[in-house]
């Protein structure tokens, strides 16, 4: 990666909780990585990206791939570490309730859901997209999430997503947005 990302994963199977690690061991003391089918979603509670994590399930229920659903914090800016209202234990608390929620509530809508991994980090959400989606089939993102301008068409992790990742991206719309 070229980048370093914190944070925490789950994984998951037809809405049941389980450890499960990506990395065996080869039987001689060596450790490697599995090579999966990977689909990369990012996830920020907005109607586009709970589009894409649909989207994203509907495309792994085809092709067998894994989800790992995705989701990034930062510090507010006006944050401070000299009595901030909001202990920073709190910011990762809730990306993670977002994540897990819409995952929970994806992954329940289907008859024989893929597996799905959720992963929660700090950092810019592009950036931690990207790297997350370095080794991965694909990467799915919302066409806007909670920031920027209203009537963009894109909203910037979508643009950085596109001119960045080093996969195929897939950028998905709320159907709402589309009328």
């Amino acid at each position: 990666m070229s980048g370093t990302v914190e944070g925490r994963e789950s994984t998951r199977r037809c809405g049941t909780h389980h450890d499960e690690a990506a990395i065996s061991n080869a039987g001689d003391g060596r450790c490697v990585m599995s090579q999966e089918n990977r689909i990369v979603v990012g996830i920020d509670g907005s109607a586009s990206s709970l589009a894409a994590l649909d989207w994203a399930l509907s495309q792994a229920e085809l092709t067998g791939a894994t989800v790992e659903a995705v989701t990034a914090w930062e510090y507010p800016a006006f944050y401070s570490w000299e009595g901030g209202a909001v202990p920073p234990r709190e910011f990762e608390n809730a990306a993670s309730v977002t994540v897990e929620d819409a995952v929970d509530n994806a992954v329940d809508r289907r008859a024989n859901p893929p597996r799905v991994r959720t992963h929660v980090a700090q950092g810019d959400s592009a950036r931690v997209l990207l790297d997350t989606a370095e080794d991965a089939e694909l990467l799915v993102v919302g066409s806007r999430g909670h920031g920027g301008f209203v009537g963009a068409l894109l909203g910037s992790v979508s643009h950085k997503c596109t001119h960045h990742a080093e996969c195929p991206v897939v950028i998905v719309h709320a159907s709402t947005e589309r009328q």
